[in-house]
């Protein structure tokens, strides 16, 4: 299975835009797919629940609270990527070798700390939200159910980033097109057949990830002929956790800010009521396939940096950042027109509540010149952090998050407030902070890969 179509790429030859592009289609389809995920659910759940509006609220300030929850894997996966596209450039079989064990042995025991850790606070976590009444419980449900079933969630961003680091964009894409099929067929069985409503859709999500999981496990085992698979590698090495966590803990922490900046906005959403949830769940779903080309090229630079630092070659990751950059401008471009001229008849299919469809559309108009710029930072960040500088990208998440995002949300809700209450003031606050932070993230990530420091921080 690991030749021909299917064998690893090496990014450090050929043309450069060629590699980026036919590494980056499977991971944009990909990533198209995996955001179906939940955009199905909110669409399966927005017309067969009891209360769809209210259903779809739910789901909304439940994910991200479930974001948060995945920020340790998203760290592991992060270093994991890192070290074995350098070691798979500069044919280290084994420090591949124990990359790849170690990453399966560190993610097992990380599983069962967060759910022990985490599961008897999350209904006083939504207490301190302020989640609406009526979208409390079926909040819970959809938080706990995903809790216990986040180890098919991890193990497929972890194993699928060591199969892509590995060159290999194509595999992990078949693998998440399968269970992206099962989990539309379990959402509508579950809620559309067996009523479970908000329940049920956190379960589809869960089961076909754990599928994907098994699948991208089985893909790595026929991979043998560039690295050992075996108990000896998955023993923990103080080297490799180490190195998976200085690399990782940076991406990790970024990840983290960004969610914790969610929830601490979500909890000014929350206060807007139930239907400008609903609104901003239909906005994420947009603002989902929107942002999937940014993604896609910032993953696809990560992995080629990583494997043309690890064979010594800048002057062809110079190049690669120049080209891919354009590509991923050149799309978000295109694709925030497309937002412009049909985003109203997009919203129209996650509810038939004009209101709602209205609300959306006019939210989403603010934003949408905002993913040219996310294409920028993305794919910077993507050079630097597959050279092995993943400190720098976290630095700027930390200065337009904290510095920007927080203080613009609840400063505009405080000043439109007529008296003071922010559930007063305008809620477009929600997504003009964001459009900061964009702007300004891209802005700072073009300055810090101008200043070069990241050619300064390879592994190999």
């Amino acid at each position: 299975m690991s030749r021909g179509l299917f064998a690893p790429t090496d990014m450090t030859k050929g043309s450069v835009w060629k590699s980026i592009v036919s590494f980056t289609l499977p991971m944009l389809i990909g990533n198209i797919a995996q955001q179906l995920y939940s955009t199905v659910d909110t669409i399966v759940v927005g017309r067969f629940a009891e209360n769809g509006d209210d259903a779809i609220s739910a789901v909304g300030a439940a994910l991200p609270i479930v974001n948060m929850f995945l920020v340790l894997f998203i760290g592991i996966s992060a270093g994991a990527g890192v070290m074995v596209s350098q070691y798979f450039g500069a044919k280290n079989r084994e420090g591949l070798s124990y990359t790849v064990g170690n990453c399966i042995t560190v993610t097992a025991i990380a599983c069962v700390a967060l759910i022990a850790a985490l599961a008897p606070f999350v209904r006083p976590i939504l207490g301190v939200l302020n989640t609406p009444a009526e979208t409390v419980q079926g909040c819970y449900e959809y938080l706990m159910i995903s809790l216990i079933g986040i180890a098919g969630m991890a193990y497929y961003n972890i194993l699928s980033g060591i199969i892509r680091g590995l060159g290999d964009s194509l595999t992990p894409l078949i693998f998440l097109l399968v269970a992206t099929v099962i989990n539309m067929g379990l959402d509508i069985w579950f809620v559309a057949g067996a009523k479970m409503d908000v329940a049920g859709v956190a379960l589809a999500t869960i089961i076909s990830q754990a599928i994907s999981s098994v699948l991208c496990l089985v893909r790595l085992t026929t991979m043998q002929e560039h690295f050992d698979f075996g108990k000896k590698y998955m023993k923990p090495q103080a080297r490799y956790v180490k190195m998976i966590v200085k690399l990782g803990l940076p991406s990790g922490a970024t990840q983290a800010i960004f969610s914790s900046a969610m929830i601490i906005v979500q909890s000014l959403t929350n206060s807007f009521g139930a239907q400008f949830i609903a609104a901003n769940v239909i906005i994420m779903r947009v603002d989902g396939f929107a942002m999937m080309p940014n993604f896609s090229f910032g993953t696809a630079l990560t992995t080629f940096a990583g494997q043309n630092v690890g064979a010594g070659k800048f002057d062809r990751v110079i190049k690669g950042a120049k080209q891919g950059t354009l590509m991923a401008v050149g799309t978000s471009a295109v694709i925030t027109a497309l937002i412009i001229l049909f985003g109203k008849h997009l919203m129209g299919l996650f509810t038939e509540t004009v209101e709602l469809v209205d609300m959306s559309y006019r939210l989403m108009m603010i934003l949408a010149v905002g993913y040219i710029a996310m294409a920028v930072t993305q794919s910077l960040s993507g050079i630097m952090r597959g050279a092995g500088d993943t400190l720098t990208p976290m630095i700027i998440s930390l200065i337009t998050t904290i510095a920007i995002r927080i203080p613009v949300a609840y400063g505009i809700a405080y000043l439109t407030s007529p008296d003071g209450n922010l559930k007063h003031g305008r809620s477009e606050c929600i997504q003009i902070s964001l459009l900061c932070t964009w702007v300004l993230g891209a802005i700072l990530t073009f300055i810090f890969y101008r200043i070069g420091r990241w050619k300064k921080k390879s592994i190999v």
